[in-house]
């Protein structure tokens, strides 16, 4: 539904009541106890009264005179226009039915000399289709998906192809792309190819999409690289019915590094997701607490400021999972659950976004 007018809105005011009051709405997942982040829509506790006290009214409209100007929404790309945009080289056909494993696609970037991206974003092609997207690099030299064919669809993968790679983009539904942030870029080496990995669902009608990624490039040297981690484990097994089987991983840093954000990732048997530095000192922190994940509403926590994380510091993140019947989503209490790609299964992933300095430029003749 649409919020945009005073007579869009008012038939709601009954459900917007019970959402505001039960904090259903905005959704946010982090406890507030552990962490401030500058991305959190939660209402002050004015904001409640105003809303709730406007619905018990009978939701009167307001003198349109003191009506705020409308929203402005962007059109096109999130990010501004790209210098650049990399699209794959022909549409890929999705069928009307069925399961379409993880397909990946290798697009050549023909960078000829290393490059600093400001912002960069995905651009589905067809959204009715598309589930979510990350867009990889693949750096000269990488045997992550050596000879694969380059344009071509790839589904299958071994398991044991799991080269070096990092992510440069990503794109999921109701997560608009942020523009970048003045001084930041990523590095992208000269002779690197997009990896485009597209996560395609079935909605009964045959479809086919086109997905590109555009790309900003940084006006001048940048004075902090963007970069990241992902915590991740594979190799959990979660019991039938069991309420809440923990699984943990964890990373280590070996250099001094800067925290901007935490994006916690596990399906719909997730229940909560906690992240814990735990310091050379021996002194540990939460840094995030989601105390009920919602597959739903995936968010990344922006720090409201960034975090100085010393050198041999291990962020460990402890996931819960409920695979009972007591889980409206739980696809089916009776089974063994292990990593998968698809949404029936599951993943326990705690991604971070970090900042670290930019190596020094390269002299001549080096």
């Amino acid at each position: 539904m649409a919020f945009l007018t005073y007579d869009q809105t008012r038939p709601f005011a009954a459900a917007i009541r019970e959402a505001v009051a039960t904090q259903k709405m905005p959704p946010w997942g982090a406890d507030p106890s552990h962490g401030k982040f500058s991305n959190d829509p939660t209402l002050t506790a004015a904001e409640k009264a105003t809303l709730i006290a406007w619905a018990d009214a009978k939701a009167p409209a307001g003198n349109p005179k003191d009506a705020p100007a409308p929203r402005e929404f962007v059109e096109g790309w999130n990010i501004g226009q790209p210098d650049m945009v990399f699209a794959m080289p022909k549409q890929y056909d999705v069928p009307s039915s069925g399961t379409i494993e993880y397909t990946r696609f290798i697009i050549p970037l023909n960078f000829t000399e290393d490059r600093w991206v400001s912002a960069a974003e995905v651009r589905p092609g067809n959204r009715a289709v598309v589930h979510h997207v990350i867009a990889y690099l693949r750096e000269p030299g990488s045997n992550w998906l050596k000879g694969a064919p380059v344009g071509e669809p790839i589904v299958k993968v071994a398991k044991s192809d799991g080269g070096p790679r990092s992510s440069l983009v990503g794109y999921a539904p109701g997560v608009p792309q942020l523009p970048g942030v003045p001084g930041r870029a990523r590095l992208v080496k000269a002779g690197s190819e997009i990896v485009l990995e597209m996560h395609y669902t079935t909605n009964g009608k045959a479809a086919s999409d086109l997905t590109s990624v555009g790309v900003i490039f940084a006006k001048e040297p940048p004075r902090e690289m963007l970069s990241g981690f992902a915590a991740a484990n594979l190799k959990f097994v979660i019991p039938p019915g069991s309420e809440a089987h923990e699984v943990k991983s964890q990373v280590k840093f070996e250099k001094e590094t800067t925290l901007t954000g935490l994006t916690p990732h596990m399906h719909l048997r997730g229940k909560d997701f906690q992240y814990t530095a735990k310091y050379p000192t021996g002194e540990s922190e939460v840094l995030l607490r989601v105390p009920r994940y919602d597959f739903n509403w995936q968010h990344t926590y922006v720090l409201a400021q960034p975090k100085l994380i010393p050198a041999g510091t291990i962020i460990e993140c402890v996931a819960h999972f409920d695979n009972s019947p007591n889980n409206k989503f739980n696809p089916d209490p009776k089974a063994e659950v292990k990593w998968g790609d698809q949404s029936w299964e599951e993943m326990m992933v705690g991604f971070g976004s970090t900042i670290t300095a930019p190596p020094a430029p390269k002299k001549s003749g080096d």
